[in-house]
């Protein structure tokens, strides 16, 4: 994978553009940060993508192999990256240095709509606004651990850590917790005073190891394991969603490896925002930079590659869903919807299919109501509040999937209700399964006990089995996890050595929880 040099400064041309489109995007209301837009060439871009946008991330080999599978998707026509933006205050956006001007007024645009959702969305509000800064940090300590302890030692336990980097609860930021319930409190960016209970004083990134110096987590961790071990007793009184957290506060790891997985962690928090709104903020980038660019940024002789490069953008396959294609045709049938007064009781009790086709009460209520929706929803209530059965004939949807009898991928059902039930099981939870912590002293013997709130779809096996080997590796003792396979609630077991499993009697009725 290449270094990663100094990128470009913007060429006085797209300088001149820059402003012109802030200008726009901030005269339709518009509110972001300051975003500072960088100049590079595919291989850098190519690079800062692997990376996750952050240039001055730790070293890991999926950063290449991702590097890899990038530079042959451009090399081979396949794929390009148009834009690349932070969420960081200040937002920092990479622009192709082989786009035309056309194409860099659309990019500018596009990030002008993120950057407004960045910084106005709820689901992003306890992010880290530094997190360019933050991912440094993070690089450099991990650095100093390979040279300390060796690279494959360290790149081995960040590869057992990323297998349980979706073992969080995305909802976790926003609970308020109780007084006697600090241990699983999530450490955001405020500058609240930590309660006395917690493992970490809150402390700049820079600072966090000297504050929190790793060797007193460590002995704290130990010593809280052990008072509970002693005890005899179950723990936690209920179920934990936050794995990530309750491995890292009662694993016996070493104190370097406590600091990496608490790294891996703090980085999935600050990620986990961007898959719960992956529709939505596609769409409203996409809806900002076609309004922006249909009324001030095109001139004629570059409408056809603006038509082109938007055609691109939003097609349709039948086996992938778009997520700039929905959110944008959302939001606009939203902002139509609330134009002609379409909303409200009396709108939802007519039963006239030509009334309700022709209702226009000029509300003009639309563009406020976008900006409402930007402020609040996550994809899944804004699928769940606004997909409407008008909107999914309008856009002739359908569910897709795979036919066990004829070997091929058809469409299942044109009917909203199933079209929509869909969409919204494969959005909550950002489509991945519900696990807890049930006992980490299962049997009274210090094992990790795991359930699996069954909804319909049972684990894959093979990928269950590799998670509870990854977690044995930072438990220490074997691990359990407690499932649905073929209808029956299973547990499955790793110590060390073999899989197991064990078969309860009790059948489990499909799309029941366990």
């Amino acid at each position: 994978m290449p270094a990663i040099h100094r990128f470009q400064p913007l060429p006085q041309e797209l300088v001149e553009v820059q402003q012109k489109m802030e200008a726009h995007a901030s005269d339709y209301g518009l509110d972001f940060f300051p975003t500072i837009f960088e100049m590079v060439d595919a291989e850098q871009l190519n690079a800062v993508a692997a990376y996750g946008g952050f240039p001055t991330r730790y070293p890991h080999w999926r950063f290449g192999m991702e590097y890899e599978q990038l530079s042959k998707g451009y090399s081979y026509g396949l794929q390009k990256i148009y834009e690349l933006v932070i969420n960081n205050d200040p937002c920092y956006a990479y622009l192709l240095a082989s786009n035309g001007i056309t194409d860099q007024k659309l990019v500018m645009a596009h990030v002008y709509g993120h950057c407004d959702f960045f910084k106005n969305n709820h689901w992003f509000s306890k992010t880290n606004r530094h997190m360019i800064d933050e991912m440094a940090n993070h690089g450099n300590r991990i650095r100093r651990y390979m040279d300390r302890f060796g690279v494959e030692e360290v790149e081995n336990f960040i590869d057992t850590c990323l297998s349980v980097e979706d073992l969080i609860d995305i909802h976790m930021p926003f609970v308020k917790r109780t007084d006697d319930d600090t241990r699983y409190e999530f450490r955001d960016n405020t500058n609240d005073e930590e309660d006395a209970g917690s493992l970490k004083f809150e402390a700049k990134g820079y600072m966090d190891s000297f504050v929190n110096p790793p060797e007193k987590l460590a002995a704290e961790v130990e010593r809280r394991r052990q008072a509970l071990l002693e005890k005899g007793a179950s723990f936690p009184v209920e179920a934990v969603k936050d794995v990530m957290l309750f491995v890292l506060e009662h694993a016996p790891l070493k104190p370097w490896q406590l600091d990496v997985l608490s790294i891996i962690r703090d980085e999935a928090y600050y990620f986990a925002p961007q898959a719960q709104t992956k529709i939505m903020n596609e769409g409203w980038a996409t809806y900002w930079h076609s309004t922006i660019m249909t009324r001030h940024g095109i001139e004629p002789p570059d409408l056809i590659c603006y038509a082109d490069h938007c055609a691109g953008t939003l097609a349709s396959s039948p086996t992938r869903l778009n997520p700039y294609k929905l959110g944008l045709e959302l939001l606009r049938h939203i902002e139509e919807r609330w134009n002609k007064g379409q909303f409200g009781d009396e709108w939802e009790s007519c039963d006239n299919m030509r009334a309700k086709h022709e209702w226009d009460t000029g509300a003009m209520q639309g563009r406020d109501k976008i900006f409402e929706v930007r402020r609040i929803h996550n994809d899944l209530t804004f699928v769940d509040e606004f997909l409407t059965l008008e909107f999914c004939r309008e856009n002739k949807m359908f569910s897709f999937g795979y036919n066990e009898h004829s070997g091929y991928y058809e469409i299942e059902s044109r009917q909203f209700d199933e079209i929509k039930q869909r969409l919204l099981f494969n959005l909550t939870n950002v489509g991945r399964p519900f696990i807890y912590v049930r006992d980490g002293n299962y049997k009274n013997r210090g094992e990790l006990f795991l359930e699996h709130r069954y909804n319909g779809v049972e684990l894959k096996l093979e990928y269950a089995q590799d998670t509870l080997a990854n977690l044995y590796k930072l438990w220490g003792r074997p691990v359990h996890i407690e499932t649905v396979l073929d209808d029956h609630l299973t547990t499955l077991s790793f110590d060390g050595t073999e899989h197991a499993s064990s078969k309860s009697e009790e059948l489990v009725a499909m799309g029941e929880e366990s």
